[in-house]
C-alpha cells in the first residue's frame, strides 16, 4: 500500500527553474540595474551643469549691470576679474567694442570656473552714453 502512495509522486515532474533560467533572470536584472545607475548619474551630472550655467549666467548680467551703473562711460577694450558667488571663485572677461552708433557700446562677459576653461556663459548687451542727452528712440 505504502508503494501504491509513492508512485504517483515519483511520476510527478519536478517543478522549478534551471540553473541557465535563474542566471538568464541575474543576468537581466543586472543589465537594468547597470542602465538605472548610469541614468542616474547622467542626470545629477547635468544637473551640476544647469546650475553651473544659471550661476555663470548671473555673473555676467550683474558684471553688465555693474557697467550700466557706473558713473564712467567705458573705453573699448578688455578686461577681467574674479566673482565669488556660491563658495567657488568665478573668472569673467568683459569685452566693450564700438558699435556703428557713436552713443552706444557693445559690451559682451564671458564667465567661466577655471581661467583657462571654457567660458559657461556669455552675455551681449549694449550701453547707451550716460553723456548723451538724446532719449532712446527719440528721432535725431
Amino acid at each position: 500500500m505504502a508503494d501504491a502512495v509513492r508512485a504517483p509522486l515519483l511520476k510527478r515532474p519536478v517543478r522549478g527553474f534551471t540553473l541557465i533560467e535563474v542566471l538568464v533572470a541575474l543576468a537581466v536584472f543586472a543589465i537594468a540595474v547597470a542602465v538605472l545607475v548610469q541614468a542616474g548619474t547622467q542626470r545629477a551630472d547635468n544637473i551640476a551643469y544647469l546650475r553651473d550655467r544659471t550661476l555663470a549666467d548671473w555673473i555676467a548680467s550683474d558684471r553688465i549691470t555693474q557697467l550700466r551703473l557706473d558713473a564712467g562711460w567705458p573705453d573699448p577694450g578688455t578686461s577681467d576679474g574674479e566673482t565669488e558667488m556660491a563658495g567657488r571663485t568665478w573668472h569673467w572677461q568683459v569685452d566693450v567694442s564700438k558699435t556703428p552708433e557713436s552713443a552706444v557700446r557693445r559690451v559682451e562677459v564671458a564667465v567661466r570656473l577655471g581661467k583657462e576653461s571654457a567660458p559657461l556663459a556669455r552675455v551681449t548687451g549694449y550701453l547707451g552714453d550716460p553723456g548723451d542727452e538724446v532719449s532712446p528712440g527719440a528721432p535725431q
